[in-house]
């Protein structure tokens, strides 16, 4: 009885009415891939296919997304027989949430030139393996833009997710939308529209983002306004852009003007780092940038390109931008992060948000905050140290949203404009001075190599124990210098040893890398050969 209903196996060849449509959902919690598959199904049901939507759960957020699968084919009154998950080779649509999902797809072989319509929002959220390293970790997305155009029939890419945001909906919307457009589906619009209207919640931001994102993909809507040239450096200083006191507004213009002098190769990243020592600190701190800056301006030149007084740009104002208890109190009480929270976890307008802040202050960041000559009063005592600790080191959750829990760190934040006479500050800065003055002393013999020792201030990042762990690299990888002066491959040794820093979190690799560099003999250079 049962051959009397034969199954649905379309034959090579096929028509087009018999032939099943494959189409892949790559998205992981939170961005609406069981409601897109839905809509999916539901709009093939409405044009008269049957349809199956299946899901295979990733192992865990940002290591894998959700696969959602629907297999679809015109309703012919035979009963189909459907796959439950993709195949390799065997997609028509691959739809990823999210930019590096798309290049995971092309991994696997999901996605194949002569058949593969994909579809991805080209906005990135970094995964667990970009995260955890501790230098520059995030994969090219460059890279995956021309993988895709190379490996698909079609590629549709752009910010769906900012549609989606500035409409007040999931990305799930967006991406039918350019789904709808890429008419890859036998269907209309007006059958997507419908999908969307049956499901009875947040219609009406759900149909803005799906009109947004049609209209964007089909090349309708406005196009984004481009970022200004890094060379205009003066519409970004105007007054027009800044606001306050007039006496701030007259110490920030005199600090414009001295960008405004700086070689065009610097400007941009000189404008960068005021900006950011400025905000850190105030106007006299950003004079005191500009200064040092220009020791390194005096023994650059444009015969080397500037890459010296570029690189001295950006990390002086890292240096400069310390992170401490005071630094991270200022943050987490700014009115721009409460915003960007909200927008974030999505609280509508009139509704509570609760926050908890973590912290976990050592004795090192308690005396760091003191002044300085108490401070060093009470480090230079360990039994008087550990004694505090004893009272000071352990996890403290202070709620923001309370008036006591908001205005303790007010209070802290409010302690920068005493910063430069507290113990951190005395450290930092004499860090600092050693560490550009290393530098700079080696331009007149090794000017490569003087721009690595700048680079080298990449390793020192993060607060408590990661500073420390990270400064520990930083004096290791200088370790080396006097093994490597005189050296003409000088730079690329400390180069080689940061990069292994960046990338290895115990310092394993650094370590084996040192021994070899403790067992390089003279230059060749140097004895003629």
């Amino acid at each position: 009885m049962l051959d009397a209903v034969p199954p649905f196996r379309p034959r090579a060849g096929a028509e087009g009415d018999e032939r099943v449509i494959k189409l892949a959902v790559l998205a992981v919690g939170g961005q609406g891939g069981g409601v897109l598959a839905d809509w999916i199904t539901d709009v093939a049901e409405r044009n008269g296919f049957v349809a199956q939507s299946t899901s295979v759960a990733g192992v865990a957020q940002r290591t894998g997304a959700t696969i959602y699968y629907v297999e679809m084919a015109r309703d012919t009154g035979r009963l189909p027989v459907f796959a439950l998950s993709p195949s390799q080779g065997d997609v028509d649509i691959l739809i990823a949430a999210e930019l590096m999902e798309a290049g995971r797809a092309i991994i696997r072989g999901f996605v194949t030139p002569e058949r593969t319509t994909l579809i991805a929002s080209s906005h990135r959220i970094a995964a667990v393996s970009e995260k955890i390293e501790p230098g520059d970790g995030r994969a090219s997305s460059s890279k995956v833009h021309a993988t895709a155009e190379a490996a698909s029939k079609r590629f549709i890419a752009f910010d769906m997710e900012k549609i989606a945001a500035d409409n007040g909906s999931m990305i799930s919307a967006s991406l039918l939308g350019a789904l709808a457009e890429s008419d890859a589906l036998p269907f209309s619009r007006e059958s997507y529209e419908q999908a969307i209207s049956a499901g009875g919640r947040g219609v009406k931001a759900s149909l803005a983002a799906f009109g947004a994102a049609f209209d964007r993909a089909r090349g309708t809507a406005a196009p984004a306004p481009k970022p200004a040239e890094p060379a205009i450096v003066e519409s970004a200083l105007g007054a027009g852009q800044v606001s306050g006191p007039q006496n701030l507004l007259q110490g920030w213009q005199a600090l414009a003007a001295r960008i405004d002098l700086l070689p065009v190769a610097v400007r941009d990243m000189g404008l960068r780092g005021l900006r950011k020592v400025v905000d850190y600190q105030d106007i006299a701190y950003g004079r005191e940038y500009l200064d040092r800056l220009d020791k390194a301006l005096a023994l650059d030149g444009p015969d080397r390109g500037y890459g010296l007084s570029i690189a001295a740009a950006k990390h002086l104002a890292n240096a400069l931008c310390y992170d401490d208890m005071i630094r991270v109190a200022d943050l987490k009480t700014r009115s721009t992060r409460d915003k960007r929270v909200r927008r974030e976890v999505g609280v509508k307008d009139g509704s509570i948000l609760q926050v908890t802040e973590y912290f976990h202050p050592r004795i090192e960041e308690f005396c760091g905050t003191l002044p300085a000559g108490l401070g060093s009063y009470i480090e230079s005592r360990p039994k008087l140290a550990a004694f505090l600790d004893r009272r000071i080191n352990h996890g403290r959750r202070i709620r923001t949203d309370s008036f006591a829990g908001f205005a303790a760190l007010w209070f802290i934040g409010g302690l920068r404009r005493w910063r430069r006479s507290l113990l951190r500050h005395k450290v930092e800065v004499a860090h600092l001075d050693r560490w550009y003055a290393l530098a700079l002393d080696h331009v007149p013999q090794d000017y490569a190599l003087a721009v690595e020792i700048l680079n080298c201030r990449r390793l020192i990042k993060g607060y408590s124990d990661t500073h420390v762990r990270a400064q520990s690299k930083f004096d290791r990888v200088l370790s080396a210098l006097d093994l490597v002066n005189g050296r003409a491959d000088a730079a690329d040794w400390i180069r080689r040893l940061r990069e292994m820093a960046l990338k290895d979190e115990k310092g394993d690799m650094l370590d084996g890398a040192l021994k070899t560099v403790a067992t390089l003999g003279p230059d060749p250079i140097d004895r003629g050969i």
